[in-house]
């Protein structure tokens, strides 16, 4: 499957940024800023050099991490969607819930406290909370 430019560099700038090599090197340029300090008399440039750095840095990194997090969204709901699919007495009406609109979202939600509140007072009363009440 051909993926785009703007995926690939994100997925190769996620996983060179989440090594701890690049955590090290972070910290590195922290601490040469701060030896730094005397050197350039703590000036108002001085401060404004790690300033702007760590503002552009986490500018982009905010994008970064949202297109990271949309692409596991996505593949955790297809995952998640094909297990539903695939098990027998499963409500295939789950398959799509995060494209609900609140309301019927606390439906379902409603519907599920209440099963789940149901098997809590029939294990209590000895019986199992293994079943599929309404298939």
């Amino acid at each position: 499957m051909k993926s785009n430019i703007y995926t690939r560099v994100s997925k190769a700038v996620a996983h060179l940024t989440g090594r701890p090599g690049t955590f090290v090197l972070a910290v590195l340029v922290i601490v040469l800023w701060v030896v730094t300090g005397p050197l350039f008399g703590f000036s108002d440039t001085w401060q404004l050099v790690i300033n702007t750095g760590t503002t552009i840095v986490t500018f982009l990194m905010v994008f970064l991490i949202q297109n990271t997090q949309n692409r596991d969204t996505i593949a955790i709901q297809l995952k998640l969607d094909e297990l539903i699919r695939a098990t027998k007495g499963a409500h295939n009406a789950l398959l799509d819930l995060e494209e609900l609109d609140e309301r019927a979202l606390e439906d379902f939600r409603a519907r599920f406290e209440a099963l789940a509140r149901q098997a809590r007072q029939d294990r209590l009363e000895g019986g199992v909370d293994t079943d599929t009440p309404d298939t």
